[in-house]
């Protein structure tokens, strides 16, 4: 996992050109901050919440609508049907934990990832029950969010080999000529 977010802060690196390269590293490092707080705090691997939050593709600020007439919220897209349950979690306002989850980064993975301990519960610990049940509770809804799990899951590990790969190509071997 390490290996991975570091191969992920050296492409945003790469992408970003020198003069954002460290204001890059340490949102990168952030990033990691706020996902293995809420993997450790929630007993979820930190891979299943990477997965999720590229299946979810959200964004901070981003709030999309949804085809029910809710809203999904930020990074992780939770959905608005869970901020009154989070406001009482967090023991705020259900204003300040939309705008939180909305705004800030590592709120809306630890509500995230809370949702997710919610729906491991619920399925006894069952690790795909309990990501279907992340997205829905409707049967042919949940197999379609399992499957994109699934498949997200296979194209970050391809990735992260290739780029791994690329890497070890690119060393330099001391002594070599």
């Amino acid at each position: 996992m390490r290996r991975f977010f570091a191969i992920l802060a050296s492409s945003m690196v790469a992408i970003s050109g020198p003069a954002r390269a460290a204001d890059d590293l340490a949102k990168g490092a952030y990033v990691k901050e706020c996902i293995d707080a809420a993997s450790k705090t929630h007993s979820i691997p930190a891979e299943i919440l990477l997965i999720l939050l590229n299946v979810e593709n959200g964004r901070l600020g981003k709030v999309s609508q949804n085809t029910n007439d809710t809203v999904d919220i930020g990074p992780m897209q939770v959905n608005q049907i869970w901020v009154p349950k989070l406001a009482e979690h967090w023991r705020a306002s259900r204003e300040a934990t939309y705008r939180a989850l909305r705004d800030e980064f590592c709120a809306n993975v630890e509500g995230g990832a809370w949702i997710l301990r919610q729906a491991f519960d619920e399925a006894d610990g069952d690790l795909w029950e309990g990501i279907g049940l992340y997205h829905s509770h409707n049967e042919r809804h949940k197999a379609t969010y399992r499957r994109l799990v699934l498949a997200q899951g296979r194209r970050l590990q391809r990735q992260a080999a290739g780029e791994i790969a690329s890497a070890d190509k690119g060393a330099v071997t001391v002594g070599a000529r």
